[in-house]
């Protein structure tokens, strides 16, 4: 673990519920295919991500069972197994949607103009959702972010420019942004958002990223 967690960091579990449906989103209709969801999956879910959130607020990942997940919930085992394989791949899925929602707000054509503002725009992603990272990816989660991201540019980047796929200086350089720039964000919590985000760009800049 490359930092302490902090879950005295949550400090109104209805707001971080809140937050959580914002940004991941509860289940929806699918706009691409017209199918609508059942409205009863919809509130199981529903439940199964609130439940999750506030588990992970006070413990970590290891030490949340199936068991007191579904209670919390008011579901029975079998539900939640319709759904997840465990409490890892629930886990592995609520990452993957806070990063497609991070990745959503990152231009990969424009990161090739100017890569030097990655890390810059990565903490102000970061910044909109940070009680909710802070909760799901602490403790041994701790990495599992920025090397969703990483390897979610890189796969952007090849599809678009599969000229770069063996540019190993690129992918340096994308991993010293990704991973340092998320550290430094995490690492210096006490530090005003606005300063840590000027800082990375500013660094960024000196670099010659």
């Amino acid at each position: 673990m490359l930092f302490s967690t902090d879950y005295s960091i949550i400090e109104n579990k209805e707001k971080l519920n809140h937050r959580f449906v914002t940004i991941v989103g509860e289940p929806t209709n699918s706009e691409n295919s017209g199918v609508i969801m059942d409205k009863r999956i919809e509130k199981t879910r529903h439940g199964i991500f609130n439940a999750f959130i506030e588990l992970r607020a006070k413990k970590p990942l290891e030490r949340i069972s199936v068991k007191e997940l579904c209670e919390l919930a008011n579901i029975n085992k079998s539900t939640f197994y319709a759904h997840y394989l465990d409490i890892y791949d629930l886990s592995d899925k609520i990452e993957s949607e806070i990063t497609a929602q991070i990745i959503n707000g990152i231009d990969v054509d424009d990161l090739m103009r100017e890569p030097a503002s990655l890390p810059k725009q990565l903490a102000v992603l970061y910044t909109s959702r940070q009680p909710l990272i802070l909760t799901i990816f602490s403790g041994s989660r701790t990495q599992e972010l920025p090397k969703k991201i990483l390897s979610t540019i890189i796969s952007q980047l090849n599809d678009k420019h599969p000229e770069l796929t063996n540019d190993d200086r690129l992918k340096i350089m994308l991993t010293y942004s990704v991973f340092g720039g998320y550290y430094a964000f995490n690492e210096n919590r006490t530090c005003s958002d606005e300063l840590v985000i000027e800082t990375l760009g500013e660094l960024s800049e000196k670099l010659n990223l």
